[in-house]
Protein backbone atom coordinates (compact mmCIF):
# COMPACT_ATOMS: atom_id res chain seq x y z
CA UNK A 1 0.00 0.00 0.00
CA UNK A 2 1.41 3.26 -1.02
CA UNK A 3 1.81 5.65 2.21
CA UNK A 4 0.22 8.88 0.19
CA UNK A 5 -3.35 6.79 -0.38
CA UNK A 6 -3.65 5.89 3.53
CA UNK A 7 -4.96 9.24 5.31
CA UNK A 8 -4.67 10.05 8.67
CA UNK A 9 -6.86 12.34 10.85
CA UNK A 10 -6.78 14.31 13.45
CA UNK A 11 -8.27 11.23 15.38
CA UNK A 12 -5.36 8.73 14.09
CA UNK A 13 -3.00 11.42 15.75
CA UNK A 14 -4.67 11.89 19.08
CA UNK A 15 -4.68 7.85 19.50
CA UNK A 16 -0.78 7.27 18.32
CA UNK A 17 0.30 10.28 21.33
CA UNK A 18 -1.82 8.54 23.64
CA UNK A 19 -0.47 5.15 23.17
CA UNK A 20 0.96 3.60 20.01
CA UNK A 21 -0.29 0.39 20.56
CA UNK A 22 -4.17 2.25 20.62
CA UNK A 23 -3.48 2.70 16.75
CA UNK A 24 -2.20 -1.28 16.06
CA UNK A 25 -5.21 -2.74 17.73
CA UNK A 26 -7.74 -0.77 16.49
CA UNK A 27 -6.19 -0.07 13.24
CA UNK A 28 -4.56 -3.20 12.09
CA UNK A 29 -6.38 -5.31 14.27
CA UNK A 30 -9.30 -3.50 13.21
CA UNK A 31 -10.65 -3.88 17.13
CA UNK A 32 -12.98 -0.87 17.62
CA UNK A 33 -12.92 1.49 20.68
CA UNK A 34 -16.58 2.76 21.55
CA UNK A 35 -15.34 5.84 22.42
CA UNK A 36 -18.68 6.85 20.97
CA UNK A 37 -19.97 6.01 24.17
CA UNK A 38 -17.68 8.22 26.63
CA UNK A 39 -19.65 10.83 28.37
CA UNK A 40 -16.64 13.30 28.28
CA UNK A 41 -16.56 12.63 24.35
CA UNK A 42 -20.44 13.20 24.11
CA UNK A 43 -20.72 16.55 25.77
CA UNK A 44 -17.51 17.50 23.96
CA UNK A 45 -19.04 16.80 21.04
CA UNK A 46 -22.40 18.82 21.88
CA UNK A 47 -20.35 21.65 23.21
CA UNK A 48 -18.69 22.14 19.76
CA UNK A 49 -21.82 22.42 18.25
CA UNK A 50 -23.44 24.81 20.67
CA UNK A 51 -20.47 27.23 20.24
CA UNK A 52 -20.59 27.00 16.19
CA UNK A 53 -23.63 28.22 16.44
CA UNK A 54 -22.91 30.64 18.59
CA UNK A 55 -19.37 31.54 16.75
CA UNK A 56 -20.93 31.76 13.43
CA UNK A 57 -20.62 36.07 12.71
CA UNK A 58 -17.84 36.45 15.29
CA UNK A 59 -14.92 37.80 14.16
CA UNK A 60 -11.55 37.86 16.78
CA UNK A 61 -10.82 41.69 16.00
CA UNK A 62 -8.39 41.51 18.77
CA UNK A 63 -6.23 38.70 17.25
CA UNK A 64 -6.25 40.99 13.65
CA UNK A 65 -8.81 38.46 12.08
CA UNK A 66 -9.92 39.74 8.97
CA UNK A 67 -11.63 36.44 7.72
CA UNK A 68 -12.83 32.99 9.21
CA UNK A 69 -13.98 29.62 7.77
CA UNK A 70 -16.23 27.07 10.31
CA UNK A 71 -16.23 23.57 9.60
CA UNK A 72 -13.29 23.28 6.71
CA UNK A 73 -12.48 19.99 5.36
CA UNK A 74 -9.04 19.80 4.38
CA UNK A 75 -6.68 17.16 2.96
CA UNK A 76 -3.06 17.83 2.74
CA UNK A 77 -0.11 16.38 1.16
CA UNK A 78 1.48 14.38 3.46
CA UNK A 79 -1.36 11.61 3.55
CA UNK A 80 -3.23 13.82 5.93
CA UNK A 81 -6.76 15.05 6.37
CA UNK A 82 -9.83 16.69 8.86
CA UNK A 83 -11.93 18.81 9.72
CA UNK A 84 -10.57 22.31 11.24
CA UNK A 85 -13.20 23.72 13.74
CA UNK A 86 -12.34 27.80 12.56
CA UNK A 87 -9.52 28.89 10.09
CA UNK A 88 -8.76 32.55 11.57
CA UNK A 89 -7.17 34.77 8.69
CA UNK A 90 -4.82 37.95 9.93
CA UNK A 91 -4.25 40.87 8.60
CA UNK A 92 -0.22 39.82 8.77
CA UNK A 93 -1.13 37.44 5.59
CA UNK A 94 -0.88 34.56 8.41
CA UNK A 95 -3.43 32.03 9.02
CA UNK A 96 -4.34 29.81 12.31
CA UNK A 97 -6.25 27.34 13.15
CA UNK A 98 -8.89 27.31 15.96
CA UNK A 99 -9.56 24.42 17.88
CA UNK A 100 -12.10 24.26 20.66
CA UNK A 101 -11.95 21.71 23.58
CA UNK A 102 -14.46 20.29 25.73
CA UNK A 103 -11.96 20.72 29.06
CA UNK A 104 -10.29 23.09 31.71
CA UNK A 105 -7.29 25.21 31.12
CA UNK A 106 -4.75 24.95 33.65
CA UNK A 107 -1.87 26.79 32.98
CA UNK A 108 -0.39 24.47 30.59
CA UNK A 109 -1.10 23.26 27.01
CA UNK A 110 -1.19 19.22 26.60
CA UNK A 111 1.22 18.14 23.85
CA UNK A 112 -1.56 15.97 22.60
CA UNK A 113 -3.68 19.36 22.21
CA UNK A 114 -0.54 21.21 20.81
CA UNK A 115 0.54 18.50 18.12
CA UNK A 116 -3.24 18.43 17.11
CA UNK A 117 -3.30 22.45 16.56
CA UNK A 118 0.27 21.96 14.72
CA UNK A 119 -1.58 19.29 12.17
CA UNK A 120 -4.56 21.84 11.49
CA UNK A 121 -1.70 24.27 10.67
CA UNK A 122 -0.10 21.61 8.08
CA UNK A 123 -3.58 21.17 6.46
CA UNK A 124 -4.00 25.26 6.55
CA UNK A 125 -0.42 25.73 4.68
CA UNK A 126 -1.12 23.04 2.36
CA UNK A 127 -4.41 24.09 0.85
CA UNK A 128 -4.00 27.92 1.28
CA UNK A 129 -0.43 28.60 0.91
CA UNK A 130 0.02 30.55 3.96
CA UNK A 131 2.34 30.66 6.73
CA UNK A 132 0.93 29.35 9.74
CA UNK A 133 2.89 30.55 12.50
CA UNK A 134 0.40 30.38 15.41
CA UNK A 135 -2.86 28.47 16.27
CA UNK A 136 -5.90 28.91 19.08
CA UNK A 137 -7.51 26.36 21.58
CA UNK A 138 -10.99 27.63 23.43
CA UNK A 139 -11.16 25.45 26.62
CA UNK A 140 -14.84 25.49 26.70
CA UNK A 141 -14.82 24.47 30.57
CA UNK A 142 -13.09 27.60 31.54
CA UNK A 143 -15.19 30.44 30.26
CA UNK A 144 -14.40 29.68 26.63
CA UNK A 145 -10.55 31.00 27.71
CA UNK A 146 -8.90 31.60 24.30
CA UNK A 147 -5.03 30.28 24.69
CA UNK A 148 -2.23 30.75 21.82
CA UNK A 149 -0.05 28.00 20.41
CA UNK A 150 3.04 29.24 18.69
CA UNK A 151 4.01 27.46 16.22
CA UNK A 152 7.76 26.55 14.88
CA UNK A 153 9.51 24.74 12.66
CA UNK A 154 10.66 21.93 14.87
CA UNK A 155 7.27 21.57 15.17
CA UNK A 156 6.02 20.42 11.82
CA UNK A 157 9.38 18.41 11.55
CA UNK A 158 8.19 16.46 14.71
CA UNK A 159 4.56 16.24 13.35
CA UNK A 160 6.06 14.64 9.78
CA UNK A 161 8.26 12.08 12.28
CA UNK A 162 5.14 11.15 14.01
CA UNK A 163 3.03 10.66 10.67
CA UNK A 164 5.89 8.59 9.29
CA UNK A 165 5.62 6.72 12.58
CA UNK A 166 1.65 6.05 12.18
CA UNK A 167 1.46 5.11 8.57
CA UNK A 168 4.51 2.77 9.27
CA UNK A 169 2.14 0.95 12.27
CA UNK A 170 -1.11 0.79 9.64
CA UNK A 171 0.33 0.15 6.50
CA UNK A 172 3.27 -2.62 7.54
CA UNK A 173 1.81 -4.16 10.61
CA UNK A 174 4.32 -2.96 12.81
CA UNK A 175 3.59 -3.86 16.37
CA UNK A 176 4.76 -0.94 18.56
CA UNK A 177 5.89 -0.51 22.13
CA UNK A 178 3.38 0.42 24.38
CA UNK A 179 3.12 4.20 26.22
CA UNK A 180 5.70 4.92 28.72
CA UNK A 181 3.21 6.75 31.08
CA UNK A 182 2.04 3.41 32.21
CA UNK A 183 -1.01 4.84 34.39
CA UNK A 184 -2.98 5.48 30.92
CA UNK A 185 -3.20 1.71 30.76
CA UNK A 186 -5.53 1.23 33.60
CA UNK A 187 -7.95 3.47 31.66
CA UNK A 188 -7.36 1.69 28.41
CA UNK A 189 -10.02 -0.22 26.57
CA UNK A 190 -7.36 -2.31 25.53
CA UNK A 191 -5.28 -3.11 28.77
CA UNK A 192 -6.96 -6.91 28.16
CA UNK A 193 -4.63 -7.76 25.63
CA UNK A 194 -2.17 -5.35 25.22
CA UNK A 195 1.21 -6.95 26.47
CA UNK A 196 2.65 -4.28 27.76
CA UNK A 197 5.81 -5.64 29.36
CA UNK A 198 7.26 -6.23 25.92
Amino acid sequence: MNRQKYNLTATHLLEYLYCPRFTYYEHVLSIPENQEKRFKVLKGRDSHQELKKLNLKYLRKKLGVIEKKIDVYLSGNSGIRGIVDEILFIEDGTAAPLDYKYAQYKGKVFRTYKTQVVFYGQLIKDNYGVPVKKGFIVYTRSKNKLVEIPIKDKDYEELKKIIGSLQDIIINCKYPKPTSIKRRCSDCCYRNICEKNI
